[in-house]
């Protein structure tokens, strides 16, 4: 097993607040999304909700994972001001959240 050259994850699960409407969940989506576009670190971006027949989410309804270079590069993006600016309404909408960052593990067998 090799680990990803440079490349680190930042895995992020979140529910919303009870009560937040559709539209403005999508638009702080929308926000999140467009952090891409503002910080250079910040490689990718992907989300989605949770599709699990499983039903193990433990309450959390989204996933949001941003692919970075490098462990100093999520550490830019944190302090960044586009980010902490984000951060702020991010966090005013959100019931509970976890955060995880990894660098990936490739198994070939």
């Amino acid at each position: 097993m090799a680990e990803a050259q440079g490349v680190v994850k930042h895995v992020l699960l979140a529910r919303f607040k009870e009560g937040i409407p559709s539209h403005e969940i999508e638009k702080i989506i929308k926000g999140f999304a467009n952090l891409v576009n503002l910080i250079e670190p910040l490689k990718s971006f992907q989300w989605g909700t949770d599709v699990s027949i499983e039903n193990m989410h433990q309450g959390y309804t989204h996933i949001f994972e941003a692919t970075f270079e490098s462990t100093e590069g999520i550490a830019e993006y944190i302090v960044h001001p586009a980010h902490v600016d984000f951060v702020g309404i991010f966090v005013l909408a959100l019931e509970k959240v976890i955060v995880f960052d990894y660098k990936p593990i490739v198994s070939h067998f």
